[in-house]
């Protein structure tokens, strides 16, 4: 895992985290790395360019209408001749600018303009990391695939506790490794396919049957599968989670359209169905909304079977993945239903869970499964989903090994 002859830029923004980045550009030095920094406006009050030239051996940039840069481009050759950009410390402001586009300034403009991965590490007062709008700027990021390193929880220098401290540069060096030179993983080279999320089926324009699938379980399971180095492609109904970053995402609404995006792409290695899919559709959408007229009566639904994709790619086909994993959601006599669905649907695992309403597990962010396969039954106790997911992963490389 080596970072010999890797470039980074760094990006320092306000915060009097920003001292952090000094020696954070020292490891990256000592790693191989070469590194150009970025000093905002409000990072050059809490260190120098100096300081910061001086352990990176690079000219440090901080104007976004230098003349002399600028004839040339600069802030574009800076966002595109790095490998990876790193944002650390990342403030409150920079995030909030990040995800609203905005090129106000120089570490702005590069971060719109660049076509390279980027890295944020947060560092911010609790009470600015929890608020809603710091919430959803990072839902934002996170979305669009910018990867993100800590906050730590700690002691602040405004004298609070609690979520907001930059992570520290050892951290934040092995993320970047991570990023930069993983280490090869138990399902490097292989292919695995995840469907995730429900399905809205239309009744007319603007009404559709579907559940109450949000899409955390699916989503956290192509994330695990991803870090162990297995290519992912994330079949997703709609959901409001963010996509993981580093799989290939394909947005669906229909139970038609996420078969279709399935077997388009075959083939696989691995196949993990947790989408919630509707049983059933409309047979006939209505092209016009449907109108309530007084005194009518409702109007009544002709539903017939969606496809039954957990059943299509576990029947026995030159391009049948390895292992197919299925879910089943149940609301009562769970192993013996989840048992019967799996000999039923030819699938080799299923997963299976309690969605009654007491639990919580339907939209939630815990989940207790019961994993069935040849073999016998496995309960596992109540996890996070992201958890879950990692376990999960870990026994289907298992498998394949």
């Amino acid at each position: 895992m080596s970072l010999l002859g890797k470039r980074i830029l760094l990006i320092v923004s306000g915060g009097i985290a920003a001292y952090k980045a000094l020696e954070l550009v020292r490891l990256l030095r000592a790693a191989g790395c070469g590194v150009t920094c970025v000093l905002s406006r409000a990072g050059g009050h809490f260190v120098t360019p100096l300081s910061l030239q001086a352990l990176s051996e690079s000219k440090v940039y901080t104007d976004l209408f230098s003349l002399t840069d600028e004839s040339e481009m600069g802030h574009i050759q800076l966002s595109r001749a790095a490998d990876l950009l790193v944002v650390a410390p990342a403030s409150a402001d920079l995030l909030a600018r990040m995800a609203a586009g905005l090129a106000d300034d120089l570490a702005a403009t590069v971060l719109l303009a660049t076509d390279k991965p980027v890295l944020v590490a947060p560092a911010m007062n609790v009470r600015m990391w929890q608020h809603p709008a710091t919430a959803a700027n990072m839902a934002t990021l996170a979305a669009r695939g910018v990867r993100v390193i800590g906050p730590d929880e700690g002691a602040m220098a405004c004298n609070e506790f609690g979520p907001g401290r930059l992570a520290e540069p050892p951290a934040i060096l092995a993320a970047i490794t991570a990023l930069l030179a993983p280490a090869p993983g138990p399902l490097a080279g292989k292919h695995a396919l995840v469907t995730s999320g429900p399905t809205h089926e239309p009744i007319d324009p603007v009404r559709y049957i579907a559940n109450r699938s949000s899409g955390r379980q699916g989503h956290a399971i192509a994330a695990a599968l991803a870090a162990l180095g297995a290519r992912v492609t994330l079949v997703r109904g709609p959901v409001t989670v963010p996509d993981p970053a580093g799989v290939t995402v394909v947005r669906v609404e229909t139970a038609q359209q996420m078969l279709d995006a399935c077997l388009d792409a075959l083939p696989a290695d691995i196949a993990v169905c947790a989408a919630a899919v509707a049983d059933w559709r409309v047979a006939g959408a209505a092209s016009g909304k449907i109108k309530k007229s007084p005194g009518a009566p409702p109007p009544v639904l002709d539903l017939v079977p969606n496809p039954d994709i957990l059943a299509l790619l576990s029947a026995p086909r030159p391009d049948r993945p390895r292992l197919v994993v299925g879910f089943a959601a149940e609301t009562d006599a769970l192993d013996e239903n989840a048992a019967a669905k799996r000999l039923r649907k030819g699938c080799d695992w299923i997963v299976a869970n309690d969605v009654s309403p007491a639990t919580g597990i339907m939209g939630g962010e815990d989940n207790t499964v019961h994993l069935l396969t040849a073999a016998g039954i496995e309960d596992w106790p109540r996890l996070p989903k992201t958890e879950v997911a990692q376990r999960l992963a870990a026994r289907i490389a298992a498998a394949l090994a």
